[in-house]
């Protein structure tokens, strides 16, 4: 015998016990035609079992079925009813091998821990809570409907592709309502989802607490609400949601009330039209509407609920009913004439059975394990002898076998319970639509279990109808942060509540919605937008920009004038004022400056490794030679001066070999100090930042910037003894004194390299090479012009001057 607990009816009368009398029996309204069907499919799959040779040959099953009135403590009343023996009806009556119960979480909790201890199989086919998936407590709980486990990550599957970030809830003040919730909740913060809210509702509710709900929906600012509730739990708060008038509301289901046909009426769909939810697939049972159009109060007096059942869908009570049965109102007594089976109501539409397809498959896979407990084998449509007594079946043994419960029914469906007593997870989402003004429930598509414990969501959006049209709904705290902003959380807020921060200078977000702005590379620089990055300007001092093109035509002229006095000194070797200026370090001065005045064209350019090492050495070379041949000249002058006293003798021994030793010595020192430079730490090519964000400056390192300013140094050391021995010899009683242009030049070369220190060390980016090529201009120039302009002016414009006479006269 196989037992099984519907809720036929759905709400129970409460009555007050006087403790005067015996307490009256359970009293129940609201006869349900929909669990009416579900017993009504266990009554038709028993007699298919028992129709066929192939399944438990020659035993017949048998069934009991009670009312739970949709009541935790009736439910639990029936289960023990069911399960006990009963000394009144029969001396040694069976008890049930397995029972198939119940339709509400909160009711299958309650029978699967009184039961479970016993060892009796109870398989659910409406009870989707996934806590009775654990076998240390409910370890006889078998269910053919996929566990809420499955039903949160279809749930969360679905937010995700809609992209619905900022969504409201609503459980039932239970164990389906909370442990749904909290499955799905937890599924949802994995892709990012945030709850607003968390209504909680129940059947027995006062309306205050209802319409507290009913605030909080409208306060909200959610368009996307989910409502993990069963059906008879979430009717009380949708009367009132249509009552207020609550829409664009776009409602997600659990498969508890998306299918219920209730609450699917024309007056719900205004607020509730285009609700999507997940229901268990759904299965065509054809021979179950013959079986359906023939049940009749005639047939059987004491049939259960078929009075009940009668009066709804004929609208009159059985001619033999003596007294008024379980519904709300009393009617006229039928005619005795009455017939189903033309009636073209839905309760006989068999097309597209999905809870009751679950109660088939129940008893198919309890009588399935009684086959293989019985003939210890599966079945396999051979004439097999039993191997066990009918009487000596156990409970416990009918768990055991419904482990291991593994076939294809006749619609091609793999029946089996994995480790936790669940079958495969499939759903279909179905889509509330209006059409010829009645609620249809549409598929749009389907979620199944894959390989590798992954899962499968299809949907056909174009299918779908919503609450705001055909357009998807969006749901979000706050908006999308455009390219070139941040998140920034907003504090005391969920995360999906947050501002848009744009991103700082250096740094993009090239992606909608960026949690963090990324920092552009060392070379480029982000645009206006902050949503690309954009190559640096690259700066440097170029031979075609006016500053490049003025420098390398100064730097040119300086050359030339080198040349030119060079030819003219040349030209005018024996003249008394070429002499007196002595020829030959004259000419080793202007071929210095030649030189000075050619270094800053490698300054100019793109910086190179070996432009980079040139410049500064060539530079520091030079100069040395500059200056030791100005320090020769110097020191003829002073020997010449010290020579005209009485006893001395010093220019003789100063001639033009120690002239060149001077020379060749000090600039000597300068080539060893740029060889070491070049050796150790040479220049090199680098990029500067620091001067803009915008720009890279292409400029010469110098390596080390103690050998850079080790040359300078030394050039300054050499510039301030040709400066001291020249202001020592500033008075030589010659009319052409040239200690006095010598000092003259020094002290501009000086005030050059002096000022020159701090400019080179401010200037920014190309100027500090600017900086750098002015210097050596002006101190070039200073001695080109303080020098030899005075000569050239005697040679050139006053040539009678240019006699030893005038040369030698006295002041």
């Amino acid at each position: 015998m196989i037992g099984g607990i519907f809720p036929v009816f759905n709400k129970e009368i409460s009555s007050t016990s006087t403790f005067k009398s015996k307490p009256a029996g359970v009293k129940c309204m609201g006869f349900d035609l929909r669990p009416f069907r579900w017993t009504q499919v266990m009554i038709f799959a028993i007699d298919e079992i028992n129709n066929d040779s192939a399944l438990l040959p020659n035993i017949s099953l048998g069934y009991r079925i009670l009312d739970s009135c949709a009541s935790p403590t009736n439910t639990l009343r029936a289960a023990l009813t069911l399960t006990s023996r009963s000394e009144k009806t029969s001396p040694c009556p069976p008890a049930i091998s397995a029972l198939i119960a119940e339709s509400g979480s909160t009711q299958s909790l309650a029978v699967a821990g009184a039961l479970g201890p016993f060892q009796v199989p109870i398989v659910s086919y409406f009870s989707t809570c996934a806590c009775l998936s654990d076998k240390t407590k409910y370890p006889t709980f078998f269910r053919t409907i996929p566990s809420d486990y499955f039903q949160a990550k279809a749930l969360a599957t679905l937010v995700k592709r809609f992209g619905w970030q900022w969504i409201g809830a609503i459980q039932s003040d239970n164990e389906y309502g909370r442990n749904g919730i909290q499955a799905f909740t937890e599924e949802v913060k994995k892709h990012g989802v945030c709850i607003a809210f968390i209504g909680t509702i129940l059947r027995t509710y006062t309306i205050d607490k209802i319409l507290d709900v009913v605030e909080m929906i409208k306060q909200s600012s959610v368009k996307v609400i989910l409502a993990f509730v069963p059906e008879g739990d979430f009717y009380p708060l949708m009367k009132e949601v249509v009552k207020q008038n609550i829409t664009g509301i776009q409602w997600i289901a659990s498969e508890a009330w998306i299918t219920a046909a209730r609450p699917s009426t024309p007056e719900m769909y205004r607020a509730f039209g285009g609700a999507l939810g997940f229901v268990v697939k759904k299965m065509a049972i054809p021979k179950l509407k013959p079986f359906l159009t023939h049940i009749s109060p005639y047939a059987d007096l004491n049939a259960a609920f078929v009075k009940d059942f009668w009066e709804i869908m004929m609208g009159c009570r059985p001619v033999s009913t003596e007294e008024h049965s379980g519904t709300e109102a009393a009617h006229e007594v039928c005619t005795g004439t009455e017939t189903l089976m033309n009636s073209q109501d839905v309760f006989f539409n068999v097309t597209q059975l999905r809870v009751s397809y679950n109660v088939y498959k129940a008893v198919y896979a309890i009588a399935h394990a009684l086959h293989q407990l019985v003939f210890c084998q599966p079945v396999n449509g051979k004439i097999v002898s039993p191997c066990l007594n009918v009487s000596e079946i156990k409970p416990k043994e009918v768990t055991a076998h419904l482990r291991r419960v593994n076939f294809m029914n006749q619609f091609g469906d793999d029946v089996f319970f994995d480790i936790n007593g669940d079958p495969p997870a499939s759903y279909d989402i179905i889509n509330w639509q209006l059409r010829d003004e009645q609620v249809q429930h549409v598929t749009v598509g389907q979620f199944a279990s894959a390989a590798n414990s992954t899962y499968k969501l299809s949907i056909k959006k174009e299918d779908i109808v919503w609450r705001t049209g055909k357009m998807v709904p969006i749901s979000v705290c706050s908006e999308v942060c455009p390219v070139g902003t941040r998140k920034a959380q907003i504090k005391g807020k969920p995360t999906c509540c947050f501002d848009c921060i744009p991103c700082a200078d250096g740094t993009i977000a090239n992606a909608t919605d960026a949690a963090d702005c990324t920092a552009c590379p060392r070379e480029y620089w982000s645009n206006e937008r902050k949503d690309e990055c954009f190559p640096k300007t690259i700066e440097f001092l170029a031979y075609n920009e006016p500053m490049g093109i003025a420098l390398t035509l100064v730097s040119l002229l300086g050359a030339s004038l080198s040349l030119a006095t060079m030819i003219v000194f040349i030209r005018y070797r024996e003249t008394p004022v070429i002499k007196a200026s002595n020829s030959e370090l004259s000419c080793f001065l202007l071929f210095s400056l030649f030189l000075c005045f050619l270094c800053p064209l490698t300054f100019i350019g793109r910086p190179t490794v070996w432009t980079c090492m040139l410049r500064h050495t060539a530079f520091g070379v030079t100069f040395a030679l500059c200056i030791s041949c100005v320090l020769g000249k110097t020191i003829v002058v002073v020997t010449a001066f010290k020579a005209t006293f009485p006893g001395k003798n010093l220019a003789e021994k100063f001639g033009p070999v120690q002239q060149r030793i001077i020379v060749c010595s000090c600039t000597l020192i300068q080539v060893v100090v740029c060889v070491l430079w070049l050796k150790l730490k040479p220049p090199f090519p680098d990029m500067v930042l620091r001067h803009s964000n915008k720009k890279i400056v292409l400029e010469c390192n110098t390596g080390s910037e103690a050998a850079f300013y080790a040359v300078l140094g030394y050039i300054g050391i050499l510039a301030v003894i040709c400066l001291v021995l020249a202001f020592l010899a500033r008075k030589v009683p010659d009319n052409f004194n040239e200690a006095k242009f010598i000092t003259f030049s020094m002290l501009i070369f000086c005030a050059v390299w002096v000022t020159f220190i701090p400019a080179y060390v401010s200037s920014p980016g190309k100027f500090t090479v600017a900086v750098e090529i002015f210097a050596i201009l002006s101190s070039a120039f200073g001695l080109l012009i303080s020098i030899f302009a005075p000569k050239c002016y005697i040679i050139l414009i006053q040539p009678e001057k240019n006699t030893k006479k005038h040369v030698m006269g006295k002041l």
